[in-house]
């Protein structure tokens, strides 16, 4: 996300007018003017995600939210805010996504944290792979400017399975090149698999190198590490555990159940260095939504569902094992509108945190955030809810 405040700070890359509708997708960028003034702007990029059990629905890639230093606290967010939401709502999109440059914004427009992440970093001179790793396979060394086609080729045939995976709009990978090509530090991309059937990647790049001839400690930084299976993970950190001269690995973004830890002999080779809140998720269509992703096991919830800036949302919606005769043959869940008694109330951004299994139902009412009308309901929403992998997308934008 830009900063909400436009407060000067220069761009990562200059986009020549040519290039504008390459990075930013047409008719999705809305302004606001006073007079021939443009004082607040929000964008967003056609996109899907991936919810829990797998399926793939249409999504919003909300960015470029930001408001003039001379103009905030006038509305100008809420208004593009909105105004957003109903363009993303009748475009068929049920869900949004954003990264969030401050924690207390965005709340009130329905979004809420629904993911997160770990930075960690690998002491190459302690981090000695278990015999039981997977070998995995051979990785090549790529030039950054010869290899985004084949970077996208990998992402999009090889699109992980775990829930708020996201794809990567051509607006993501177009900046991403332009700021590539801007850049004068030294970056390196590593391609896993054979020629022309690579299945994962990793771009990193060594940092403050003109000390690398002193007494260190010498560090690469990984900006991205895309590795959709254990195959693919195992063999891209064999490979930067290979580097030579390097002492230290920062791995910027990783999954909160990432087995990397797990892989050293000596387990202190690792250290976890920072968790951050990762994906802001919105839910635009609530009963498309929740009737898209899979449940866990047995029994009913009736969640009431607040939502003051897309009002159609409001209302009942039952989550239920059963179907209307009380009988469930398929292993399948169903959910409905209804008018029945609420077990559970919340708003719609609180839903959000629980819908992708990021948070248990249990440690959201923890907060106080749920209004709980029938204890036993929280234990069965916790069941329905459940994720055997913590969601994660992997990218900014």
């Amino acid at each position: 996300m830009f900063l909400t405040s436009m407060v000067g700070l220069p761009l990562a890359a200059r986009i020549e007018p040519k290039d504008i509708a390459a990075v930013v997708e047409p008719g999705r960028t809305l302004g606001s003017y006073l007079g021939d003034q443009l004082v607040g702007t929000a964008t967003s990029a056609t996109s899907s995600l991936t919810v829990t059990g797998g399926a793939i629905v249409p999504h919003a890639a909300v960015t470029g939210v930001g408001v003039l230093p001379t103009h905030t606290r006038k509305g100008v967010v809420t208004s593009l805010m909105r105004h957003q939401l109903d363009d993303i709502d009748s475009r068929g999109e049920i869900l949004a996504t954003l990264r969030a440059s401050e924690a207390t914004i965005y709340e009130r427009f329905g979004y809420g944290v629904a993911s997160s992440s770990v930075s960690a970093e690998v002491d190459t001179r302690r981090a000695q792979l278990r015999q039981s790793v997977p070998v995995g396979d051979q990785v090549r060394l790529a030039r950054p400017s010869e290899c985004w086609e084949i970077l996208k080729r990998i992402s999009e045939d090889n699109r992980p399975d775990r829930p708020g995976t996201i794809d990567r709009p051509a607006g993501w990978w177009a900046e991403l090149e332009l700021r590539s090509v801007a850049r004068t530090d030294p970056a390196y991309v590593g391609l896993y698999g054979p020629i022309g059937a690579e299945t994962g990647f990793v771009r990193y790049r060594p940092i403050d190198t003109g000390s690398w001839f002193g007494s260190g400690p010498r560090t690469v930084v990984v900006d991205d590490f895309f590795a959709p299976t254990p195959e693919a993970e195992a063999g891209l950190i064999r490979f930067l555990l290979t580097l030579d001269l390097v002492d230290r690995i920062v791995l910027s973004t990783l999954p909160i159940d990432t087995s990397l830890p797990l892989m050293f002999e000596d387990r202190r080779a690792y250290r976890a260095v920072g968790e951050s809140d990762e994906t802001w998720l919105r839910l635009v269509n609530v009963e498309a939504a929740l009737a898209a992703r899979t449940y866990e096991g047995d029994g009913t919830v009736v969640i009431r569902v607040n939502d003051a800036v897309l009002p159609h949302n409001t209302g009942c919606y039952r989550i239920s094992s059963e179907d209307s005769a009380g009988k469930n043959d398929s292993g399948t869940h169903r959910v409905e509108r209804t008018d029945a008694a609420a077990d559970l109330e919340v708003d719609v951004s609180t839903l959000a945190a629980a819908f992708l299994g990021g948070f248990s139902w249990q440690r959201i009412a923890g907060a106080g955030s749920v209004v709980v009308n029938r204890p036993a309901a929280l234990c069965a929403a916790n069941r329905l809810f459940r994720t055997d992998r913590s969601p994660y997308a992997g990218i900014s934008f």
